[in-house]
């Protein structure tokens, strides 16, 4: 059985938008046609596809199993199509960049820069997201290139080391830590609101492994979703956070923040670049791939 492709989209944008009504609008045709092409497919496919209800339209067991194989075919078709306009020359296109949130604030301004410089009639679309929803954006083929702050597990993706970043601990200047400039034991970090990000940020995770690997617990943690958030949220005095030094120069410039030794604990973390094996890189990728591996962009940007 070839399934009629025409007919899956069709039935691909009722499921997404919840109505054939929603759907014909989206597709600018006549819910009519709409309704005879899913019924159509439903023939094809010899199964039902959609549960119809008053309040909309749901898939089916069967059509939830086809969704996820429709995604991932439209989603090498926009890959296509990217890849063959793409291919004509570098001097036009779209790429389409996803960062866990550290890099995109602090890090990557300066590589979109060089990349802009080289190639300004590329089209830049930059997504900021913590490591695990970057990961899944690379995964569905949304995103070409895709920089994270944390490892993954993932059976569709290669995680390639890319820079390292060392992480601080940051305290409010009237913090009682700021009073001497001696480096603190570690435990003392276990009576202390340690604020943190969002479960599924790779920075999250390294402080935890680093934490526990010296046996320190802090007893209260507060959890705050943005870097620039912690910041504040630190210099207000709510409580201590470790973040990237690439994150606290503004803030230490002004003197809201202060940065506080920890006997024999220095976090150094890995920053990655996430790769699907077998996927054909379009030219734009390509190249703004030369210019993060490039020893003198980093040496600049460093």
């Amino acid at each position: 059985m070839s399934l009629n492709l025409h007919l899956l989209r069709l039935f691909a944008t009722v499921v997404k938008v919840g109505s054939f009504s929603r759907a014909a609008e989206a597709l600018h045709i006549s819910q009519p046609a709409i309704s005879k092409g899913v019924r159509d497919f439903e023939l094809q496919v010899g199964c039902r596809l959609l549960d119809r209800t008053p309040r909309g339209v749901r898939p089916t067991r069967e059509g939830q199993a086809l969704i996820r194989h429709a995604e991932a075919l439209f989603a090498a078709e926009r890959a296509a199509e990217d890849e063959l306009l793409s291919l004509r020359s570098l001097d036009s296109g779209l790429l389409r960049i996803g960062a866990s949130t550290t890099i995109a604030t602090y890090m990557i301004a300066e590589y979109l820069g060089i990349f802009h410089r080289n190639y300004p009639g590329v089209d830049l679309h930059l997504v900021s997201a913590n490591t695990r929803d970057v990961a899944e954006l690379m995964a569905a083929h949304d995103i070409e290139i895709a920089l994270v702050e944390g490892p993954i597990e993932s059976d569709e993706l290669v995680s390639h080391p890319w820079r390292t970043d060392v992480m601080s601990l940051i305290v409010s200047p009237q913090h009682h830590f700021a009073k001497s400039n001696a480096a603190i034991n570690g435990t003392a970090l276990n009576d202390e609101i340690l604020i943190v990000r969002e479960p599924g940020s790779g920075s999250r995770e390294v402080v935890a492994q680093a934490l526990a690997a010296q046996g320190i617990e802090p007893a209260r943690t507060l959890e705050i979703g943005s870097t620039e958030a912690i910041k504040q949220a630190v210099a207000a005095g709510l409580g201590v956070s470790i973040v990237s030094t690439a994150a606290i120069s503004d803030q230490l410039s002004l003197g809201r923040l202060k940065v506080i030794k920890v006997q024999d604990l220095r976090i150094e973390r890995t920053l990655w670049q996430l790769r699907m094996p077998g996927r054909i890189d379009i030219p734009v990728a390509t190249a703004f791939e030369r210019i993060l591996w490039d020893d003198r962009s980093a040496a600049r940007i460093a």
